[in-house]
């Protein structure tokens, strides 16, 4: 009898062992089979997520940001406990005791699926595998999957701390409103750094990673608090926080900026501005558009941001007394629905959905609501009065209305001569209900100012308004730059040999063209002045004496001169081209210019001065001049450190001196004596 026990003990402990050993031959064969080609967690190590770069002015404030995913790094040092600990109460309570994956947890999630018979089914996956799946697996949902994260974990718990974990997965994790991690989201939500959070604030942020599009604090208010509350309760029964600070957070409104509790982090920088946007197309050709977007770049601009405002505003007016003197009206800036009109509410709803300019110092969009007699009651954006906004018939008196073909209308002398019921324009107060009817040009500009010595770019503007056109004159408009080519031409002159007083004939010129045709040109006033100092030429802007000039010193001169000054990269040897026919930017003219002032040495235009990578090694510096003396711990008193310029000579230092005296000339006795009054050197 005790033979036949022994030898069933004896039978069950083989079954047993020849399972186990199939059992681990399975789960070894499954783990060789799906871990074979899985991705080297080793690369999780170096990884640096996308991270926003940032555009700061030279006093070192913030003008601009650009991200595909919006998201700013934060070491794990810097990343509050708090923080960490609302985190892993929501999504992984044992992570500090785990080894990437937690058995109890899945076991949990495995019998709940089989209890409720597939109605519940529960995510069991740790920190670690999100991670994992994050950066290395992707969001697909499949056993397969499940798989490889777990054997991935696994191996990460080898390689990096918890803290490093943790770190990667606060940084990645996407918690809505386009904010990848939890420094980039506390700014979203609340427009708040990570240590000014409060703790119902930080509960809201751990809520999020669950179902971050369906946690709104808005549109789902109910089921974010529910969440929030259920990740406090977590907190303390983890032992983070107390009971009373736990019911104190619980009972807290949740306040956002969605809400409009708070202002949103945007709202406190400039507007994008032709400056900014000109750095991101130049740096994207530079670095590449994915290190730029994704690169966390720190970007240090040249512009001087009280020039900036100064240069807008001078283009502005500029532009816009030219377009008074045309006196076209060029229609509304948009339509609203009539209908909408009667609910102060909609109208403005609307408003704010118009995509519209709103950029222009002292402008605002205005709806017109209804005609009365030759006024117009108006809606203007920004205004909360009950008192009815009237624009008045005499201030639109400056305008007529565009007719087809060449007929010409008279000029408006009520408000619906030019506009309708719905229609949206442009208006500017000066005083309490004082509105004048203003419009956005159809004649468009740029405007540079640039540091002769060092190619820094200090105000740059490439058109009425940003928001309106985003197309920028200044670089990317090619014009023909005229007269103000002439130059190039008398420098090549200077250094062929030729002198200010060399005298040079102011008669006609006949050039047969290609064609069969001659070509005839003329100057401005249509008369001829004969022998004529060279200094005189430029002075008058003599067209007859810059085409002999030009035709004297061979235009393949001219072409070399004007390409070793940056205007063309290949310049067509036409004689008419000695006139400025040849398209450039106004970029490249301003750069040409800077070398006329600064004695002839090239200079680079820039609009950033240094741009650093995310670990704040510099990557780029505009000025690489030496100083000789800088590392000196003192020098003698009245000595300046010395810096030694390194940077080509274009042309001679005489033929600068010689070409910016006659340049001068211009603006004292010249063509522009009666236009520029200023007591400087011009």
């Amino acid at each position: 009898m005790i033979r036949w026990i022994l030898s069933g003990f004896g039978m069950i402990f083989t079954a047993a062992t020849l399972g186990l050993f199939a059992m681990a031959l399975t789960v070894g064969a499954v783990l060789w089979m799906y871990g074979r080609d899985l991705p080297d967690t080793e690369a999780l190590a170096q990884y640096a997520p996308p991270t926003i770069s940032r555009i700061y002015s030279g006093e070192g404030n913030l003008m601009d940001e650009f991200a595909k995913e919006r998201r700013v790094f934060a070491p794990a040092e810097m990343i509050p406990d708090l923080v960490k600990e609302a985190f892993i109460s929501a999504e992984d309570k044992n992570f500090y005791n785990h080894k990437g994956y937690d058995p109890r947890g899945i076991a949990a999630a495995v019998f709940e699926a089989v209890q409720t018979r597939g109605q519940t089914v529960r995510g069991a996956s740790t920190i670690t595998q999100q991670v994992m799946k994050n950066f290395l697996l992707g969001g697909e949902r499949s056993a397969e999957r499940k798989i490889k994260e777990i054997i991935l974990a696994a191996r990460i718990e080898e390689t990096l701390s918890k803290e490093q974990i943790l770190e990667l997965y606060l940084n990645e994790i996407y918690l809505g409103a386009n904010s990848y991690g939890v420094t980039a989201a506390a700014q979203t939500y609340f427009n708040k750094n990570l240590d000014d959070l409060s703790l119902a604030e930080v509960a809201y942020l751990g809520a999020l990673p669950q179902k971050p599009a369906k946690l709104h604090p808005v549109r789902n208010q109910d089921a974010a608090i529910e969440r929030r509350n259920y990740v406090l309760r977590e907190m303390w029964e983890n032992g983070f926080i107390s009971k009373e600070e736990m019911e104190v957070a619980q009972t807290e409104p949740l306040k956002t900026v969605q809400g409009a509790d708070y202002a949103s982090f945007r709202s406190g920088l400039p507007a994008r501005d032709y400056f900014t946007d000109e750095i991101r197309r130049q740096l994207s050709e530079s670095f590449g558009e994915e290190e730029f977007f994704s690169g966390g770049l720190a970007i240090r601009a040249t512009v001087d941001s009280e020039l900036q405002k100064v240069a807008a505003k001078a283009l502005r007016v500029g532009l816009e007394k030219y377009d008074r003197a045309r006196g076209l009206f060029e229609g509304p800036a948009g339509k609203i629905d009539p209908a909408l009109l009667g609910d102060g509410a909609a109208w403005r709803k609307a408003m704010a959905d118009l995509e519209v300019a709103r950029d222009i110092e002292g402008w605002r969009p205005a709806v017109i609501l209804e005609m009365q007699g030759g006024n117009a009651i108006i809606g203007v954006e920004g205004t909360e009065t009950d008192t009815p906004q009237i624009l008045t018939g005499e201030s639109v008196r400056w305008a007529r209305p565009r007719l087809e073909g060449t007929r010409r209308a008279r000029n408006a002398r009520s408000v619906d001569d030019l506009v309708d019921v719905g229609d949206v324009v442009y208006v500017s107060g000066e005083g309490d209900n004082n509105w004048k009817l203003r419009q956005i040009p159809a004649l468009q500009g740029g405007f540079m100012a640039m540091d002769v010595n060092t190619g820094r770019v200090l105000a740059m503007q490439g058109g009425f308004s940003y928001q309106d056109s985003v197309f920028n004159r200044a670089t990317q408009a090619t014009r023909q730059p005229g007269s103000s080519f002439k130059p190039l031409v008398y420098a090549s002159a200077l250094d062929s040999g030729y002198s200010p007083a060399t005298i040079v004939i102011d008669a006609p010129v006949e050039i047969a063209a290609g064609d069969g045709s001659v070509w005839r040109p003329k100057n401005a006033s249509n008369r001829f002045y004969g022998p004529t100092p060279l200094r005189t030429g430029i002075e008058r802007s003599r067209n007859l004496m810059t085409v002999r000039l030009a035709q004297e010193i061979g235009m393949d001169t001219v072409a070399r001169y004007s390409e070793k000054f940056g205007v063309y990269d290949r310049m067509a040897p036409f004689l008419a081209n000695a006139l400025g026919s040849q398209e450039t930017t106004l970029f490249k003219m301003v750069a040409a210019y800077a070398m006329f002032a600064n004695g002839g040495e090239r200079v680079e235009p820039t609009m950033v001065d240094r741009v650093q990578d995310r670990w704040g090694t510099t990557i780029y510096r505009h000025d690489r001049r030496k100083c000789e003396e800088c590392q000196v711990a003192s020098l003698d008193p009245g000595m300046a450190p010395r810096i030694v310029s390194n940077r080509e000579r274009v042309i001679d230092a005489i033929t600068a001196y010689q070409l910016t005296s006659m340049m001068r000339g211009v603006v004292d006795r010249g063509t522009a004596a009666r236009t520029v009054n200023l007591p400087i050197p011009i």
